[in-house]
C-alpha cells in the first residue's frame, strides 16, 4: 500500500471529508456509493458483455449483421467515448454542477440510452450509445471524486479505498454478462439492453435515498464558474454539440458519412486529447514547480497504461469472438453463451483481489506505483502471447476453454495492480480543485488504448489471429518492460524517494 508517493490532495473536492468523517474511522457514506456504482457497472459490462455479439449477429438472429472489424471499431469507438467524455464531465462536476448533481443527471441519462437501445427500432443504436456515453462522462468522475472525498487524507488511506472500491464493484462485472447475456443470447438482443437499463434505474433510486449520509461532499462544486462565465460557456458547447451533431453524427446515423472515416477522425481526437490537456495544465503559470513535476511523472505513466488498456478491452471484441467461433463451448450438453466468458475476468479479480492485497502489504513502499505498472503491462502482455498460442491451435479447430481461463487470470492479476493504483495516483497529483478532471484524464488514456486497439484489429482481415495476439502482446510486453527500466526517473519526478533496499 502506498504511503508516501506525494502530499495529501488538498482540493476542496476531497476537504469535506474531515468535516463527515466520524471519530471511529468509518466511512459515512461509502457504502451507499459503492452500491449506486455496483449498479452503474452492471449496466455498462451488461451491455458491453453483448454489443459486439448483437453487431456482428446476423440479421434473421435479430443482430445487425456486420463484419467482425466493423463490430469491433464501433464497440471500441464507444467505449473511448465513454472515457473521453470523462474530461468534460469531470469540469462539469468541478466547476458546474457539483458531484451530486453529476452523478443524478448522468445516470438518468444512461438510463434512457439504454431504454433507447432495448427498443427494436431501426437506427436507434448511435442515439442509445450516445446517451450512454454522455451519461457516463458525468457519472464517472464525480463518482470517483466523491469516493476521494469520503476516503479521507492521506494516499495510503486513498489507495485503500479505491482499492475496496475497485474489488466490491467486480461483482456487477460478474453478474451482468450472465444476465444479459442470457436474455440476449437466448432470448432476444434488446431485451438485454432492457436489462441494463434497470440496473441503472436502480443505482439512481438508491444514490437519491442516501444523499444525506454525505455530508457536504459533492453538494457543490469545489470551484464554480462564475454564473454569466458558465452560461457563456454552456451557449458555446450548446453551438458546438450542434455542429458536431449536424456535421458528424446525423449523417453517420444516416449512412451518408463513411464509418472508416467517423472512426479514424475519432481515434485521432482520442489518442491527442489527454497529451494536449495535460500540457495545458503543466504550462499553468498557477502550478507550483512540484505540481508540474509530478504531472510529468504521471502524464508518462499513464501513457504507458493505455497500452495495457489496449489489451482489456479485447476482452468485448477479439475474445468475446474467439469465444464464440473457436472455443469449445459444451458443458454436459448446455453451450455456454459466449458472453458469459466476460463473467471469468471478474471473478479471477475477486478470487485473487485478497492475495494482492496481502502482497502489498508485506511488500511496503518496495512496490509502488511504478513497480504495480510494470508489472502489471508485463502480465498483460503475456496474457497475449498466451491467446497467440491458443489461436494457432484453433486454426485446426475449436480448442478448449481453459486457454482463454488462463488468460483472463493473467489480465486480472494485471488489473488489480494498475486499476487503483492509477485512480489512487490521479487524485494524489491533482492540483487543487481539478480533482474530477484528474480522474477523468487517468480514464482518457484507457480510451487511448481502446481506440488504437479497435484500429489495429482490422490487421486482422490480412493477418492470422495468431499474429495479431502475437503482435500486441509483444508490444506491450516492451512498454512493461520500459517502465521497469525507468522506475527510478518515475520516482524522482512523483516526489517519492527511492524504495528501500530488501533486507
Amino acid at each position: 500500500m502506498d504511503t508516501s508517493l506525494t502530499p495529501p490532495d488538498s482540493s476542496p473536492a476531497t476537504a469535506p471529508a474531515a468535516a463527515v468523517r466520524p471519530g471511529n474511522g468509518r466511512r459515512p457514506g461509502f457504502g451507499t456509493l459503492l452500491a449506486v456504482d455496483l449498479w452503474e457497472r452492471f449496466s455498462f459490462f451488461g451491455m458491453a458483455a453483448i454489443l459486439v455479439l448483437y453487431l456482428t449477429a446476423s440479421e434473421a438472429r435479430g443482430g445487425l449483421g456486420m463484419a467482425p472489424q466493423s463490430a469491433t471499431a464501433i464497440f471500441a469507438a464507444y467505449m473511448s467515448l465513454t472515457f473521453m467524455a470523462g474530461l468534460p464531465g469531470g469540469w462539469l462536476a468541478d466547476r458546474v454542477l457539483g458531484a451530486r448533481r453529476a452523478v443524478l443527471l448522468g445516470g438518468v441519462l444512461i438510463t434512457c440510452g439504454h431504454a433507447v437501445l432495448a427498443v427494436p427500432v431501426t437506427g436507434s443504436l448511435c442515439a442509445g450509445l450516445l446517451l450512454v456515453v454522455v451519461g457516463t462522462g458525468l457519472v464517472k468522475p464525480a463518482m470517483a471524486a466523491m469516493v476521494a472525498g469520503v476516503s479521507g487524507d492521506g494516499e495510503g488511506r486513498r489507495e485503500a479505498a479505491f482499492r475496496l472500491f475497485y474489488m466490491c464493484i467486480q461483482v456487477s462485472a460478474l453478474v451482468a454478462p450472465v444476465v444479459t447475456g442470457l436474455l440476449a443470447e437466448r432470448v432476444a438482443w434488446h431485451l438485454g439492453f432492457a436489462a441494463a437499463a434497470f440496473g441503472m434505474t436502480a443505482g439512481l433510486i438508491q444514490f437519491a435515498l442516501g444523499l444525506r449520509r454525505y455530508g457536504d461532499v459533492g453538494a457543490r462544486p469545489p470551484r464554480p464558474v462564475p454564473r454569466p462565465e458558465a452560461a457563456a460557456m454552456l451557449r458555446r458547447a450548446a453551438w458546438v454539440t450542434g455542429v458536431v451533431g449536424a456535421l458528424v453524427v446525423v449523417p453517420a446515423s444516416c449512412g451518408l458519412l463513411p464509418l472508416p472515416a467517423v472512426l479514424a477522425v475519432l481515434g485521432l481526437t482520442t489518442v491527442t486529447l489527454p497529451f494536449w490537456y495535460l500540457r495545458s495544465l503543466r504550462r499553468t503559470h498557477a502550478l507550483a514547480v512540484g505540481h508540474k513535476r509530478r504531472l510529468g511523472g504521471f502524464t508518462a505513466l499513464m501513457a504507458a497504461s493505455a497500452a495495457f488498456w489496449m489489451i482489456f478491452a479485447q476482452s468485448g471484441s477479439a475474445l468475446t469472438l474467439f469465444a464464440e467461433r473457436h472455443t469449445d463451448r459444451d458443458l454436459l450438453g448446455f453451450e455456454v453463451p459466449a458472453s458469459w466468458f466476460q463473467s471469468v475476468h471478474p471473478l479471477f479479480v475477486l478470487l485473487v483481489a485478497p492475495l494482492f492485497a496481502r502482497l502489498w502489504l508485506r511488500a511496503g513502499p518496495r512496490v509502488d506505483v511504478p513497480v504495480k505498472f510494470a508489472g502489471a503491462l508485463i502480465t498483460a502482455g503475456l496474457s497475449f502471447l498466451l491467446m497467440a498460442v491458443a489461436a494457432r491451435l484453433a486454426e485446426h479447430g475449436p480448442v478448449g476453454p481453459h486457454w482463454l481461463l488462463l488468460v483472463y487470470l493473467l489480465y486480472s492479476c494485471g488489473e488489480i495492480a494498475l486499476a487503483p493504483a492509477g485512480l489512487a495516483l490521479a487524485a494524489a497529483v491533482a492540483p487543487p480543485g481539478s480533482t474530477s478532471r484528474l480522474l477523468a484524464v487517468n480514464g482518457l488514456f484507457g480510451a487511448v488504448g481502446v481506440v488504437v486497439g479497435g484500429q489495429l484489429f482490422r490487421l486482422t482481415a490480412v493477418l492470422s489471429s495468431a499474429a495479431y495476439f502475437l503482435l500486441l502482446g509483444a508490444f506491450v510486453l516492451v512498454v512493461g518492460t520500459t517502465v521497469a527500466l525507468g522506475t527510478p526517473q518515475l520516482r524522482r519526478l512523483l516526489g517519492r524517494p527511492a524504495a528501500p533496499a530488501s533486507s
